[in-house]
């Protein structure tokens, strides 16, 4: 069924409202137009572009981290709660995968799960101490990674230990599982 421009862009508007980190490319699929369609729709409707739209959601919390420096972050965080979660995403180019099999190479996964771990502890100072992790399927050059990472063990505030899983999607489909054991300083927090 073809829609008229004014009733996708209502559909538009309200599906990046419920989902505000889906891609354009996501969009033309499902509206069934062209990308650049929907980057006309976006622009008329006045909203920002995907990393825009990241930034915006991001910045507050990413202005509180304080074991290591955005720009130390592998991958881009979209959502934080220090000592609790985090959610960060890797969009997988040619620089990440095999030049022969397109393939991305494991060290960028487990940079991006380490780097968002890392990012997690409400402490001046977080190293890994130990990681177990597991790589569940291959990641494909032009797919997304979402790492989804929560505090699992972090006993009491005298603790110089905090446990961190964290799993990585391409879509709805786990690639990578990994569990940090993270050293922290043990400064007072405030």
């Amino acid at each position: 069924m073809k829609r008229s421009k004014k009733e996708r862009q209502v559909e538009l508007k309200k599906t990046i409202q419920e989902k505000p980190f889906v891609t354009d490319e996501d969009l033309a699929k499902m509206f069934e137009v062209s990308i650049q369609t929907i980057r006309l729709d976006r622009m008329e409707l006045a909203i920002p572009e995907l990393r825009e739209r990241i930034k915006m959601v991001a910045q507050k919390q990413l202005d509180e981290l304080k074991s290591l420096q955005v720009e130390e972050v592998i991958g881009e965080i979209i959502d934080i709660e220090l000592d609790k979660s985090g959610i960060s995403i890797l969009d997988i180019q040619q620089d990440h995968v095999f030049a022969r099999t397109k393939i991305a190479r494991g060290h960028h996964l487990f940079a991006q799960a380490n780097s968002l771990a890392t990012a997690i502890i409400n402490d001046e100072l977080a190293l890994t101490s130990k990681a177990t992790i597991h790589f569940v399927r291959q990641v494909h050059i032009g797919e997304r990674v979402v790492a989804k990472a929560r505090v699992i063990d972090a006993q009491d505030d005298r603790s110089l230990r905090t446990i961190i899983e964290v799993q990585s999607y391409v879509r709805d489909e786990r690639v990578f599982k990994g569990q940090f054991s993270m050293y922290r300083s043990n400064e007072e927090k405030e």
